[in-house]
């Protein structure tokens, strides 16, 4: 009995071995947006994008919101449930915060003739820190509907699996988001 209950204990649970897949597939999708990148800016007629300074302001909040991500998921092990609730909604905050900051700094792009037109590393900007702004709202959808059951839940399952996949899948995007900026920030500047 006691070799069957230490194998599965063994085994990963089904939601975390799905976000995996899914997070692996989402490396190589944006591994192949960024590879592209390269190869096109090396084109006669490359136009190099500068970043605005509120991306700079973005990153602070998605890294904050991790922290408060990570917190949150502590609290919730801990069962200290009412610290649970404001940490994952001082996330949902900054999340939100985070999107709001990067639809500002495509605005200040558009105003400074950045376009889909002829403009080279803009294109390939609004389409990979597009993509990943709509990761960071699917993630935004999630921890909403937790924050929410939090409050609401009627039975208390105090699984932490929901958790740490949320957990998971956004320290992810946080992560994907240093890896865009910083290749921008290189490589984005021919």
């Amino acid at each position: 009995m006691d070799i069957v209950s230490k194998q599965e204990k063994q085994k990963m649970h089904p939601h975390k071995f799905t976000l995996w897949v899914a997070i692996g597939s989402l490396i190589m999708m944006f591994a192949g947006l960024t590879s592209a990148f390269i190869v096109k800016s090396n084109q006669d007629k490359w136009i190099p994008v500068a970043l605005p300074m509120i991306f700079w302001i973005s990153t602070g909040m998605i890294l904050l919101s991790s922290l408060t991500m990570q917190l949150s998921l502590r609290s919730f092990k801990d069962r200290e449930m009412s610290k649970y609730r404001f940490l994952i909604g001082v996330t949902v905050v900054l999340g939100a915060a985070f999107i709001i900051c990067q639809w500002l700094g495509f605005q200040q792009l558009w105003e400074q003739k950045v376009t889909f037109k002829g403009s080279g590393g803009g294109q390939f900007l609004y389409v990979i820190f597009g993509l990943h702004a709509l990761h960071v709202v699917g993630g935004l959808i999630v921890l909403l509907i937790m924050f929410i059951k939090g409050f609401l839940g009627k039975t208390k399952n105090y699984s932490s699996v929901p958790v740490e996949v949320a957990a998971t899948y956004w320290h992810f995007v946080d992560a994907l988001w240093i890896y865009l900026l910083v290749f921008f920030l290189v490589l984005g500047k021919n």
